[in-house]
């Protein structure tokens, strides 16, 4: 289906372009969001009418995308969700979760900006790419951890993985230490009870004086 788009759309062209789409993609999500009109000389003429507003209004859009992109750019968001020892999530986070987190602190954004190529289902830090106009987008960072503590910890550069073996090499230390304590204990105790030497007797073969 040949449609005339009425904003820049990713891989597909600019505003005023006609371009070839599957039907589906057009019906689907093209026209219903008001994003190209069908290639027919009725919209055609439309589209010219209407051409200066639309290029109008696209630049007022694009420089509030901008004003919130420099806002929203670099920001990092805390999700709290259960999870194995191992880092891996008892469900999963989408982007209904991302937008929800940006929303709570904050900013408007919408699930349907934001992209994400398949659902986080691990804790750690995810970085998530925001639409926020055709020709504008920011990039956030939704930190996944079990506890607000947790999530301190992942920001400062250290993932589940790195705070286990920490965990671990302390156990490991601190049995280490009681065996040592034990040990030296033990040690002690075997000094204290050792029995006295008796000495040498007198040997009687020996001439008298």
């Amino acid at each position: 289906m040949d449609v005339i788009l009425l904003e820049r759309v990713a891989k597909l062209g600019q505003m005023g372009e006609v371009v070839s789409v599957k039907a589906g993609f057009a019906r689907n999500f093209l026209l219903p969001q008001g994003k190209a009109l069908r290639a027919n000389d009725a919209n055609k003429a439309r589209f010219e009418a209407q051409k200066a507003q639309l290029e109008a209004t696209n630049l007022e859009t694009k420089k509030e995308a901008e004003a919130l992109a420099a806002k929203l750019d670099g920001q990092i968001f805390v999700t709290i969700r259960s999870a194995s020892d191992a880092g891996g999530l008892y469900g999963s986070v989408t982007t209904r979760d991302a937008a929800d987190a940006a929303t709570e602190n904050g900013f408007t954004v919408e699930r349907r900006q934001i992209v994400l190529d398949q659902p986080i289902k691990e804790l750690g830090l995810h970085d998530m790419e925001v639409v926020l106009h055709p020709e504008v987008s920011a990039t956030i960072t939704i930190n996944v951890a079990r506890s607000a503590e947790e999530a301190e910890i992942q920001a400062s550069g250290k993932s589940i993985a790195d705070i286990r073996a920490e965990e671990d090499a302390e156990a490991e230390f601190d049995i280490a230490e009681l065996f040592d304590d034990v040990g030296g204990a033990a040690n002690d105790f075997d000094d204290e009870d050792a029995p006295i030497e008796d000495a040498p007797a007198e040997d009687d073969d020996q001439p008298q004086v």
